[in-house]
């Protein structure tokens, strides 16, 4: 008999534990993310303390005092880096939840409902898809007075496309399995069925698709912050590359203040898309071998004697 669960959050997590890759990436992430949360903690100096800087004071190379060296404004960049990533981390997370939301109602609903709705629903998607985000963004907030939760409602209102299409094709194709005819044949209610059959199977992709937005969303609000358009009260990593960029740090030999963020943000997406890749092979093991894998060996048999092509001539009396 098929099964709407052929396999548990339990099951998968197992399974997710023994991917390499996977477990590399989040195990990078859980770092960032420790960062970020411990930050007042491991912060050398307060951020929110004026600074008493002299000219002496900027763009100092690494030291004891200093491990990743000084700002313009004299500022440790250590300390700005740590409460750099609860910003970023803060806007990659709620606006890919937003978009993920949208994205998941849009496609469940245009998969599972059918019919015009879906004709309505994909029409309007494709209409998005054809707006590039990131000008359509850049234009959005600098109309608008640039805020952390400004960026974040337009990253996710403009980042939910490519998660209605895929949630749509995988709700089309659970939406033909028998135990879903089964359900409607015993009367079962469309809310009941998406609860109960179709969600659990669409759930593990909108995890990973959930992944792979949150890096997109880290890029897009550094890419924002870094031309001058990010909130001058939330230092990000991307205000961080900004304000080093525009005020001369490579033309003073200040690197290390380009460094530490670009670091970041490259730390931060290469985790997210280790742990989108990792899931993927666990939630579709199609993935992990195929014919030209090389774990798949060929068995050269023996060749067969003249004596085993010959028909055998029957017993004489």
């Amino acid at each position: 008999m098929e099964s709407s669960h052929p396999g548990g959050l339990t099951a998968t997590m197992r399974n997710f534990s023994r991917n390499r890759m996977g477990m590399v990436g989040l195990a990078m992430l859980l770092l960032a993310i420790a960062l970020a949360v411990f930050a007042p903690v491991i912060a050398p100096y307060d951020p929110a303390k004026p600074p008493r800087a002299t000219i002496m004071d900027i763009y100092l190379p690494p030291s004891a005092e200093h491990p990743f060296g000084t700002d313009d404004a004299g500022q440790d960049v250590l300390t700005n880096f740590l409460y750099g990533a609860r910003v970023s981390l803060m806007v990659g997370f709620f606006a890919s939840f937003i978009a993920v939301a949208i994205g998941g109602v849009m496609g469940l609903s245009a998969g599972f409902i059918g019919g015009r709705t879906d004709n309505i629903l994909m029409r309007f998607t494709d209409i998005m898809l054809v707006i590039p985000d990131l000008p359509l963004a850049v234009v959005i907030v600098a109309l608008t007075k640039p805020s952390l939760w400004v960026i974040v409602l337009v990253i996710g209102l403009l980042g939910w496309t490519s998660t209605a299409r895929l949630i749509r094709s995988q709700t089309l194709s659970v939406k033909q399995r028998r135990f879903v005819t089964r359900a409607r044949a015993v009367g079962a209610g469309n809310f009941y069925i998406i609860r109960r059959h179709i969600l659990p199977l669409v759930l593990p992709l909108l995890v990973v698709n959930t992944v792979l937005v949150i890096s997109l969303a880290i890029l897009n609000e550094s890419t924002l912050s870094f031309l001058g358009l990010g909130d001058p009260t939330a230092p990000s990593w991307g205000q961080m590359l900004n304000f080093a960029f525009t005020r001369g740090a490579m033309s003073a030999g200040g690197w290390w203040a380009l460094l530490a963020p670009g670091i970041g943000i490259v730390w931060v997406v290469l985790a997210c898309t280790l742990i989108g890749q990792g899931l993927e092979q666990v939630l579709n093991p199609r993935l992990a071998s195929h014919n030209l894998s090389s774990t798949k060996q060929m068995i050269l048999r023996p060749p067969r004697t003249q004596s085993q092509h010959a028909p055998q001539a029957p017993d004489q009396a």
